[in-house]
């Protein structure tokens, strides 16, 4: 049985206040999200262990393949801003039209990819923040996301 350990936020209990500029880092970068199909805004945020904080959106595209996730686009941008600074901590918040989702969004499987990529080349790990208006969601180690991953050693 596989398991993942994962912190749950809700309004009773607040985020640790290490996770509030980017938790708003985050909602701010769905501002340059480009979602004309599903009209659904993705906003991520990347902090840097010099904390720095680099911003990503999803990008859409009328090919939807050819559109990229809000996580990848501030991955990628890190690595090619920043070179191979480590990644600390990530967040990521949604939502549809004006409405900020109530549930968290998870990864899709390619940017739990990246991730995984990510940790290794820095031979380390960084944390993961979901933001949802009922909960949010912390995953302290990112690896966890993608069990029996593909990995190069493989």
């Amino acid at each position: 049985m596989l398991q993942i350990a994962v912190d749950i936020f809700s309004p009773d209990r607040e985020l640790p206040a290490e996770w509030g500029r980017l938790a708003s880092a985050a909602r701010e970068a769905c501002a340059g999200s480009y979602a004309p199909y599903s009209g659904f805004s993705v906003g991520a945020a990347v902090e840097l262990a010099s904390g720095t904080v680099l911003r990503g959106a999803n990008q859409e595209n009328g090919s939807y393949p050819c559109g990229l996730c809000a996580e990848r686009v501030a991955l990628f941008s890190a690595m090619a801003v920043e070179g191979r600074e480590p990644v600390r901590r990530m967040a990521v918040a949604a939502r549809r039209g004006t409405q900020w989702v109530q549930r968290p969004v998870t990864p899709c499987g390619a940017c739990r990819q990246v991730m995984l990529e990510v940790a290794q080349m820095q031979r380390g790990t960084f944390a993961l923040l979901m933001l949802g208006e009922l909960e949010s969601l912390v995953v302290r180690d990112v690896r966890a996301l993608l069990p029996l991953a593909f990995t190069l050693d493989a």
